[in-house]
């Protein structure tokens, strides 16, 4: 699973908001897929901002603001918002658009641990390996979209490092112009697999999921006695520059066990070609009941704010071929698409992935028991 710092907490106000066109009769409206934050708005169908002192800015935020889109002619600021899509027609439907950024594909299903943050620890599944030439085809088709995406990482709630194949996959990734990242545990990063690694020209970004130098409590947090062999990977590591970034990311409950062993990790760690960082667990979305959870499941849907819009900007594959709507979705129950049968395009435009958009954005009404209603990451309104 993919661990981020949390974004900008959810602000109000996203639903569309309408006006009268003098000229064509056309209804204006804000575009229902924008990010309203403090120092930003943000448009992740073009992961384009728009900060303060950029006049647009705080014309935006007064359309939001007073619930509605002033009237103006075609010449006015008006037509340059709806021109670059911050402000759009009643009548257009952006749900089957994507801006393709992050994928994320678990070449199998094993795990070496069994964290008391992860659903793999009450519900581990049966051992599976993607096969090649799925891998190779969904690969090819990710080529023409390398000038967008980040990051291309084989993990979901596996260990990507337990697979055989992993430094393959790497070079695989790398042969095809797309940008490698690592997430792992760190157990499988030896050092004859860094400098393997580093033989390669290293990666886009490396993060490994930590919590403690205790090793009673390690065991116990993870199921596993990996501890000696985690520090010995990330000692060898630490001034290796294997990606371009690098970090190390202390996950805990966030009481005060957490942040010691924050300040002890950073102690080792701090000043090295990794960035500690602090990194609260949560509830995945209704999954565990452990973590950050969401103060109240009602209220209207307005976005995703998990590294971006999970909705709009990510592709998360499983072993066996599917595509899952978002991370958080352990069980598979938001199935949008399958290799097995669908190209890349029709899975990322089609309408099971769009009418889930519609759904996390407030564009239409959600379910009472739809998976962003559980999560911290939704933005609310």
């Amino acid at each position: 699973m993919l661990y981020f710092s949390r974004g900008v907490p959810a602000h109000p106000g996203c639903g569309p908001i309408r006006a009268g066109h003098r000229k064509t009769g056309v209804h204006v409206i804000l575009n229902p897929y924008l990010h309203f934050e403090e120092h930003r708005i943000y448009n992740p169908l073009r992961d384009e901002s728009i900060l303060p002192g950029d006049p647009r800015f705080s014309l935006l935020r007064d359309f939001r603001a007073a619930g509605s889109v002033p009237t103006h002619p075609e010449s006015d600021p008006v037509a340059a918002l709806r021109a670059d899509e911050w402000l759009i027609g009643d009548a257009e439907d952006l749900s089957h658009r994507f801006f393709l950024k992050y994928v994320s594909i678990e070449t199998h299903t094993v795990c070496n641990q069994g964290c008391y943050f992860c659903p793999v620890s009450v519900a581990r599944r049966e051992k599976y390996f993607m096969p090649d030439q799925l891998w190779e085809s969904i690969l090819r088709q990710l080529e023409p979209y390398a000038e967008t995406i980040e990051g291309i990482s084989t993990i979901q709630y596996n260990e990507p490092t337990v697979d055989p194949r992993f430094t393959t996959q790497i070079r695989q990734i790398k042969e095809r112009g797309l940008q490698p990242a690592i997430i792992s545990n760190g157990t499988g990063l030896l050092p004859r697999v860094v400098d393997e690694l580093m033989t390669m020209g290293g990666v886009r970004y490396v993060s490994i999921n930590f919590s403690t130098m205790d090793e009673e409590r390690y065991l116990k947090e993870r199921g596993s006695k990996q501890l000696s062999r985690v520090l010995e990977n990330l000692r060898y590591m630490k001034d290796f520059q294997l990606g371009q970034e690098m970090d190390i990311t202390v996950l805990g409950t966030g009481d005060d066990r957490h942040r010691r062993d924050f300040e002890e990790i950073s102690a080792e760690f701090g000043g090295s070609c990794f960035e500690v960082r602090y990194f609260e667990v949560m509830n995945r979305a209704g999954n565990l009941p452990i973590g950050l959870s969401p103060s109240a499941s009602g209220g209207k849907l307005c976005g995703c704010e998990q590294t971006g819009s999970r909705p709009l900007q990510w592709l998360h594959v499983t072993a066996q071929g599917k595509v899952v709507f978002c991370c958080q979705d352990y069980y598979e129950k938001y199935v949008v698409g399958d290799f097995n049968g669908q190209s890349l395009e029709e899975i990322l435009s089609g309408e099971k992935f769009a009418r889930l958009r519609r759904w996390s954005y407030g564009v239409e009404e959600a379910p009472e028991k739809f998976i962003c209603r559980h999560c911290v990451y939704a933005r609310r309104s």
